[in-house]
């Protein structure tokens, strides 16, 4: 299984060879710009995936996607000049998004994922399509894609597409500008597409498959900080320390909660406020004591995602797939671009991050609560005069109620497309999109906590913190001031989720977190 890890370490150049591609390789070209290359093992294999198409062609055989029509339409034959035709019109007509832009990172992420795909050398499009996808990654040329259309593929590829030919908009230079603009300010031409090219383009599960590996990489840092926030709520609050005895966590050997015990010994370790805390109660909430149980199903869970949309991400999954050589060829229509696996990953990992959330919230509004903190009353030294964090629990509930909606999962919701053709749907992409969702919400409830907890430290000074917890209390004073009196309190929340997103934050804590 792997662990949780952030993609703090610089990847200046990601080359796609014969070796397994992880989802920090996709983070590396989508979010931080490294370059994206094939090898030249990489590029045969899709020049004699072509060939075999082109074999095809000459020859007159039927197959489906390179010389029939798509979808409800693949009884109908093609040939000639209607094969480019096809794939031009299969770009044009499958580009019918709707909503808002996603945004750069997360449309370089799809085409990174494509890439990946074609490489495997079983799709059989040409290989200036290949080139002309990495030269919008490598040039930085953005098409401006809708988020919302897609039941798990075809219309955010096809945005993608059309900007290969020229149509529509693209980001460039931080601007917003048509297709061709751009293309012609970076000296590169608009795509001539043949045969299957369109229908390559837009088929598969590279939509889901990149957007999840984003996901994967908020979500490792979402688990990092859930273990550092909840181990200074747990202090803040006088937390029994026993319930994280390592011979106790033992008897219950899952792996993840074995780890989330480990970090919340070191982050607590040497601190004051434990020492003398011991006995107070028989026991805490269960928002404290199962910190190990809570956060560690959910690391147990992110690892099961990276199982599945790692093998996704190395997979071919194009329909139909052409194998072997142009002289001894097959070519088989199977169902491949369905994207079961990745979109169970993301619901089930959009489930685990929601209860990361749910769990801080009830944590964080302890803190608040004079009844059970023994701290003033909403972490506020004159309480009357001043609101302090009340409405900061208010705003964490409203996000929680939100997740738990935004964790259903998408997967049940199945539909029918294509004139029966295409009659069960994996919604994947809809799945990967609804769970970045619920980690920018987890990660801003966090934040909160993050902020109170740190707050509640003031009033246990001058006792001295726990070995990390110290760290994280100081970290965030670089940026945020103690809350003596009311102020405009929104500033300080984005200042703290800023410190959460940012992966070089957690280097400090590393040594807590390993």
């Amino acid at each position: 299984m792997s662990n949780v890890q952030n993609e703090a370490t610089v990847i200046d150049a990601v080359i796609i060879d014969n070796a397994r591609l992880r989802w920090q390789d996709v983070v590396a070209v989508a979010r931080h710009g490294a370059r994206l290359e094939l090898s030249a093992q990489a590029w045969a294999r899709i020049d004699n995936a072509q060939a075999i198409v082109q074999r095809i062609v000459q020859s007159g055989e039927r197959a489906y996607g390179i010389n029939t029509g798509l979808g409800g339409l693949s009884n109908v034959s093609l040939q000639h000049e209607q094969l480019s035709a096809l794939s031009r019109n299969t770009l044009l007509s499958h580009a019918c998004g709707v909503g808002p832009a996603l945004s750069n990172e997360q449309t370089r992420a799809i085409i990174c994922a494509a890439v990946i795909q074609y490489s495997q050398g079983k799709s059989g499009l040409h290989r200036q399509v290949v080139e002309a996808l990495l030269a919008l990654l490598n040039h930085q040329i953005t098409p401006q894609v809708p988020s919302q259309g897609s039941v798990g593929y075809l219309t955010h590829m096809a945005h993608i597409g059309v900007g290969l030919l020229g149509v529509g908009d693209v980001s460039y230079r931080g601007q917003i500008v048509p297709a061709q603009q751009a293309l012609a300010a970076e000296g590169l031409s608009p795509v001539q597409l043949g045969a299957k090219d369109g229908l390559c383009l837009v088929n598969g599960t590279p939509c889901m498959t990149g957007l999840s590996c984003l996901a994967l990489a908020d979500a490792a840092q979402v688990l990092q900080w859930a273990d550092v926030t909840g181990a200074m709520s747990f202090e803040a609050l006088r937390g029994q320390i026993d319930a994280f005895d390592p011979e106790i966590l033992a008897l219950k050997p899952h792996a993840g909660m074995q780890q989330v015990g480990r970090h919340l010994r070191r982050l607590l370790a040497d601190s004051e406020v434990i020492a003398s805390s011991k006995g107070v109660r028989t026991q805490d909430a269960l928002s404290l004591r199962s910190i190990p149980q809570v956060h560690g199903a959910a690391r147990d869970q992110f690892n099961h995602s990276v199982v599945q949309i790692e093998t996704e991400l190395n997979s071919v999954n194009d329909n139909p797939m052409v194998l072997g050589t142009p002289d001894a060829y097959r070519v088989v229509s199977q169902a491949n671009p369905h994207g079961q696996s990745v979109a169970l990953a993301a619901d089930g990992l959009a489930i685990a991050m929601a209860e990361i959330g749910s769990i801080a919230e009830r944590r964080l509004d302890r803190l608040i609560n004079p009844h059970v903190s023994d701290l003033p009353a909403f972490l506020v030294s004159q309480p009357g005069v001043n609101s302090g964090m009340m409405i900061t629990q208010y705003v964490a509930a409203s996000l929680c109620a939100q997740n738990r909606q935004l964790a259903q999962p998408a997967v049940l919701d199945n539909y029918v497309t294509s004139a029966l053709q295409e009659d069960h749907l994996s919604l994947g992409t809809n799945a990967a999109l609804k769970l970045l969702q619920v980690l920018e919400n987890a990660t801003q409830v966090l934040a909160i906590e993050y902020l109170l907890a740190a707050q509640a430290f003031e009033f246990h000074q001058p006792k001295h913190f726990g070995a990390g917890t110290q760290v994280a209390w100081r970290l965030l004073r670089e940026h945020v001031a103690p809350y003596d009196q009311d102020r405009w309190l929104a500033p300080d929340i984005a200042k703290s989720a800023a410190i959460l997103k940012d992966p070089r934050a957690l280097q400090p804590l590393a040594a807590y977190l390993a």
